[in-house]
């Protein structure tokens, strides 16, 4: 194979599946060995492919033929890599972390978990390589069954219980999805994704409105947005790799992905602007930033707010995709990356508060920043990027968003957007400051300072994330010249899309979010 090839999207897909049949056939002591191989393979496989995307290619490798015009295909446009990229680079950093975490955890059935791990990723890349509805289908299905034996991984009945619910969430919204793709291809003979959408013109009115109330029911369950979230703070009874897993690397990010893919790919902006699709899910997307802030304030359990706090940023990424403005584009897929990085590190961070201290909650976390320094000092940066503090990652992603919402006049989702920020450092900081500036015991003597860190299989992790979340925030081209990707997404989505009828002026007005590959200004 050479690199950069299509087959390299092919490879990227299989060393995962590949691996889970080492890991589970394979000697026990080299369970992990085969998950770092696989995990190299993979990031390297997809890094490959960056040259050729950024220069305006797209790779394409058709896999199999069912019937004609309806076949399963790998392509990697702009949208796809960048989804690619995340999923595979957090990998390694996450398959460092699960060994440490298992070790100090002392957890059970370790080929199970790790094979599960290695699926869940390897669907993952699937979904994001997936050149059409079919392709995506099959992957996004294949991500929910294999990230089932992680979310039940305890054995224990709160955790069959989270699962039967992932599952009835997951495998319902499935049906939606199938039910959609079947009637689309009914109506167009075609299922390829297709930059601006391929249904404009082909459906309108109330099967127009049916049929993307179909596609969003099975895009959003992943995605958490309300009411469809209960799963996802349900599921944190899984170990934390997992809960990593589900909201930075594979599961939740693959549905705010199939969210801008069904947006900007099989609608497109002028069909949905055309019936107003695009007001339905911003309102929705809106609501679930609000009401998941204020439930976010009442959760003691940290991972329980952690896991409200994603099912709030993941309608961030949704409500800039559903602007239909170039920069709302540009913003939701770089905060679906930045995010991504600033949430993995709370997660961490959380993990090795529990292997270290075994405390769950937020209420027992008092003083504990002079014992972890190291792990509150990266819980203080992941928090800081959330809030959108300028010169981290989250500020990049919610600077475009922000942009979106002026580029299209939206003053509501402008003022929900830098709202929801100050409701963000108010269930967030004050986690800080409890840890480092907690006063005196109830007794009246001073906290404990002595120092009792994470094992460094899970400390250096959690300390590379949180790096990457300044480098993220201090330089946006870093690693997989990131504004470029946004913007090409951009570019391809809105060059071809138009308002209809009403004499409407074209959507997007040249330079308007540097398309043509220019740069952001």
């Amino acid at each position: 194979m050479i690199m950069g090839s299509p087959a390299m999207m092919a490879l990227a897909v299989a060393a995962p599946f590949v691996a889970v049949l080492f890991i589970l056939f394979a000697p026990r002591r080299l369970t992990e060995v085969w998950g770092f191989i696989a995990a190299g393979i993979a990031a390297l496989a997809c890094a490959s492919l960056l040259p050729a995307v950024l220069g305006g290619a797209v790779p394409e490798q058709h896999l199999l033929t069912l019937m004609p015009g309806m076949e399963l295909v790998f392509r990697a446009d702009a949208l796809g890599l960048t989804f690619a990229l995340l999923a595979s680079g957090l990998w390694i950093i996450t398959g460092v972390y699960s060994g440490g975490y298992a070790r100090a955890d002392n957890l059970k059935h370790r080929p199970r978990y790790f094979a599960a791990f290695a699926a869940s990723v390897g669907a993952a890349l699937g979904v994001a390589f997936a050149g059409n509805l079919l392709t995506f289908f099959i992957f996004y299905e294949t991500l929910t069954l294999s990230t089932y034996p992680l979310v039940v991984h305890k054995e224990s009945e709160k955790a069959y219980a989270a699962g039967r619910r992932y599952l009835l969430f997951a495998l319902g919204s499935g049906l939606a999805m199938l039910t959609a793709i079947a009637w689309t291809w009914q109506i167009t003979g075609s299922l390829d994704f297709t930059p601006g959408g391929f249904l404009a013109g082909q459906v309108a009115g109330p099967q127009l409105a049916v049929l993307f109330t179909l596609f969003i029911l099975g895009v959003s369950v992943k995605a958490a947005v309300m009411p469809l979230h209960s799963w996802l703070p349900a599921a944190m009874v899984a170990p934390t790799p997992v809960s990593a897993l589900l909201h930075a690397v594979a599961v939740v990010k693959a549905g705010v992905f199939g969210v801008m893919r069904v947006i900007g790919f099989v609608f497109g902006p002028a069909a949905l602007a055309d019936f107003g699709g695009d007001e339905i899910l911003a309102g929705l997307a809106a609501a679930t930033i609000v009401i998941g802030s204020l439930i976010a304030l009442r959760q003691d359990n940290l991972k329980r707010r952690l896991a409200y706090s994603t099912v709030v940023h993941l309608s961030y990424i949704v409500l800039g995709a559903a602007l239909l403005t170039p920069y709302g584009l540009v913003g939701s897929t770089m905060h679906m990356v930045n995010h991504g990085l600033a949430k993995i590190t709370l997660f961490f961070c959380a993990g090795a508060i529990y292997v270290t201290t075994h405390r769950e909650n937020i209420s027992q976390l008092t003083g504990l920043g002079r014992q972890m320094p190291w792990t509150f000092g990266a819980f203080t940066v992941g928090s800081l990027a959330l809030v959108g503090i300028p010169g981290l990652s989250g500020f990049v992603g919610k600077f475009f968003l922000a942009r979106g919402a002026i580029q299209g006049d939206d003053v509501i989702a402008l003022a929900i957007m830098l709202g929801a920020s100050l409701l963000t450092a108010s269930y967030l900081l004050p986690i800080v400051r409890i840890a480092f500036f907690p006063g005196l015991t109830p007794e009246g003597e001073a906290y404990p300072t002595h120092r009792a860190e994470a094992p460094r299989s899970m400390l250096v992790p959690l300390l590379v994330t949180s790096v990457l979340v300044v480098i993220f925030g201090v330089l946006p081209y870093a690693i997989g010249t990131q504004y470029e990707l946004a913007d090409l997404v951009a570019e391809r989505v809105f060059s071809a899309a138009r308002f209809v009828g009403d004499g409407a002026a074209p959507l997007v007005v040249e330079g308007a979010a540097g398309l043509g590959g220019g740069g952001m200004p």
